[in-house]
């Protein structure tokens, strides 16, 4: 990890620049993926997962026998693992439930506020080199909470054209409605136009690599919505003195390891601290069985060493980070002022890890500085707020007026008529 000491504020943005290509570098290919897939469904599909996934399928869908045999070959522990983390996700999602919001606005006027599930969704589930189970749980379980009727879950096949079983079985476990074997741009694309095979949706979630991310944001222009823009991992560690400094290092792998074009983060007031968590992140980076992967990661990082919390407080914010651990001796500093997180990780004994696999807050999170305006992942990610309005002859009485000048300043006569026929047949 490259060493920085007291940055100048103008060479702030350079310097937390994160690896990822622009857009522009990838949108071509992008582009030619969906519109071979919106012309020709699911032949694009099978000869894009022949090009990409380097497997040949005759059929993508996931039948009930290939998800019980997965389920069969998961072991007992992990499922008690992966039961304990559903238990914690729904307790922390269900609780996100909100009540109808009823009001008089003024007599005879009634308005309300209503949730309404997303009633198709599609959640992508990256695979690769991890097959990333937890996210099922992540996202399916919000998703069967707020209703939503439609689950279609995408993932990419191995060379033997299988999905991992851990999916399979998480996908079991939390009400998925259907599972494609398709991954990349393709499953996207699949997703946003309907094929044979994979349904079309209202809305996309699930991280994934660069390509799947400019996928989903080119699905926008297709009138299909998408949870965010969520790229390459990344974590920022805010630590001092009186950290531990193993931890830290092993917290900066533990996302090191997601993808060569994940990017950590450590900001200190300490530069013997600094020295202490470069010499750990090298010990322990050699015990990884993803070395390689995570070695790549790391020499896209940093540890950027300040003067103060006010200053580090500053630098965090500009950066903007999807994961965000706090081990100082005032926490309550950063936890009290951050502006800009995805989630946030408070002391000693609080990995990162905990967010990812088991406390009950969602891993679904805004990368690439999007935490500024995005949230991650949550029960109203799955829904829609409805607000209805409902006005008696007293009400319209009462308003009607108003809406008639309104109206008539901004030109717009029809929207007057509308009130004046009624006040009209109310005094008659």
């Amino acid at each position: 990890m490259k060493l920085i000491e007291n940055p100048k504020r103008e060479d702030w943005s350079e310097l937390l620049r994160r690896p990822t290509k622009t857009v522009d570098d990838i949108e071509a290919i992008v582009n030619t993926v969906f519109s071979d897939v919106e012309s020709q469904g699911n032949e694009a599909v099978n000869t894009y997962t022949s090009k990409f996934d380097k497997v040949d399928l005759t059929d993508i869908t996931v039948s009930d026998e290939e998800i019980e045999a997965a389920s069969n070959r998961v072991s007992k522990e992990l499922k008690s693992a992966i039961k304990l983390a559903k238990n914690n996700i729904k307790k922390f999602h269900e609780a996100q439930k909100t009540e109808k919001v009823f009001l008089k606005t003024m007599k005879g006027v009634k308005c309300w506020q209503e949730k309404r599930p997303i009633q198709k969704v599609g959640l992508y589930i990256p695979g690769g080199t991890a097959p990333l189970f937890s996210t099922v749980l992540m996202l399916a379980i919000p998703a069967k909470i707020a209703g939503c009727k439609d689950i279609v879950l995408c993932s990419p096949p191995n060379t033997e054209g299988k999905i991992a079983d851990e999916i399979l079985y998480a996908a079991k476990l939390c009400g998925v409605t259907k599972i494609c074997k398709v991954g990349g741009i393709q499953a996207i694309a699949g997703l946003t136009f309907g094929t044979a095979s994979i349904p079309q949706v209202y809305k996309i979630f699930g991280p994934g690599n660069q390509y799947v991310t400019v996928a989903k944001q080119i699905a926008t222009k297709y009138g299909v919505a998408i949870d965010m823009p969520a790229g390459p991992s990344e974590l920022l560690v805010m630590a001092d003195e009186t950290a531990n400094a193993e931890y830290v290092a092993s917290d900066l792998l533990s996302q090191a390891e997601h993808g060569s074009d994940s990017q950590v983060i450590l900001v200190t007031t300490s530069k013997d601290f600094a020295a202490n968590v470069s010499n750990a992140v090298g010990r322990q980076l050699e015990e990884l069985p993803r070395r390689s992967m995570a070695a790549d990661a790391i020499n896209n990082s940093r540890i950027i060493v300040v003067e103060d919390f006010e200053i580090a407080l500053e630098l965090i914010d500009a950066y903007g980070p999807e994961h965000f651990i706090v081990a100082t001796k005032d926490d309550d500093y950063f936890v009290d002022n951050i502006g800009n997180a995805g989630s946030v990780f408070i002391g000693n004994y609080t990995p990162e890890s905990a967010g990812d696999y088991a406390s009950g807050t969602n891993h679904t999170l805004p990368t690439n500085g999007y935490s500024k305006a995005y949230s991650g992942v949550n029960l109203d990610s799955f829904q829609k707020s409805m607000t209805f309005q409902k006005l008696s002859p007293k009400g319209i009485k009462k308003i009607g007026p108003a809406i008639e000048l309104m109206a008539e300043a901004e030109g717009l006569h029809a929207h007057k008529n509308a009130v004046t026929l009624r006040l009209k047949d109310l005094k008659s």
